[in-house]
């Protein structure tokens, strides 16, 4: 199988004047293509930190990140910030949509920064919102939409750039327990039609829509464990 994610020996410090602190202390892990991985933890674990690094959003202090077969572990933030847009996907518990956009506007932004043209743009942005099952919907602004409505067109947002990989921080944690069951099924969709899914939850019925699980602890990783049992994905 094809390595999205290659993690070798990640280590990462912060620094408080003398002080020291050790957050990573040497993470080595491999995600394949179309797996579907949940990063568990307890508060101070370093999962936050772990997904930011996964993102592109920070550097680790020492280590290797492979990414699609790059190495972005010591790249400028320019440079970053280019493999960000065309390689991953974000779902955050914030929605972040902008609320004078209508949903297709806010899922084609992504494609402004990567000089794709107005009518691609909106073609591409109103299937991605067909994925999500939100088609019919393309033309509301974000406060004509239910909470899980605007999740949708924040997941429809993540996908339509076709990223290596799909990262959810927290993506139910707005939501009520019926709304996060279809927002986890959608998940459950992108990944069997072939995306990589990396899913960043302290819940642990969120986490078992996952295929595979990993926590961490005090910077390490404490198990890394298949899920013969994972929810089905039916919407």
């Amino acid at each position: 199988m094809e390595t999205v994610i290659q993690l070798q020996n990640i280590e990462k410090n912060y620094y408080m004047g003398n002080q020291v602190i050790k957050v990573l202390k040497g993470i080595s892990l491999s995600i394949q293509k179309n797996e579907y991985v949940a990063l568990m933890g307890p508060s101070g674990s370093g999962k936050s930190t772990l997904m930011n690094i996964l993102g592109c959003l920070d550097s680790p202090t020492s280590g290797h990140y492979i990414l699609n077969g790059q190495d972005v572990s010591k790249m400028p933030d320019d440079k970053l910030a280019d493999v960000r847009n065309k390689e991953i996907g974000f779902v955050f518990q914030q929605f972040n949509l902008l609320p004078r956009l209508t949903a297709a506007e806010n899922v084609a932004l992504p494609l402004i920064y990567a000089g794709v043209g107005k009518k691609e743009r909106m073609e591409r942005a109103i299937e991605a919102l067909q994925k999500v099952g939100l088609g019919e919907r393309s033309h509301h602004k974000s406060n004509e939409l239910s909470g899980g409505q605007i999740q949708r067109v924040a997941i429809a947002r993540a996908i339509v750039n076709n990223p290596s990989i799909l990262l959810a921080d927290e993506p139910t944690g707005n939501l009520d327990s019926k709304t996060s069951v279809e927002v986890m099924e959608i998940f459950g969709k992108i990944q069997e039609a072939g995306n990589t899914v990396v899913l960043v939850t302290h819940e642990e019925d969120i986490a078992h829509y996952a295929k595979r699980i990993i926590r961490l602890r005090d910077g390490l990783i404490e198990s890394d464990n298949k899920q013969p049992d994972a929810h089905p994905a039916f919407i």
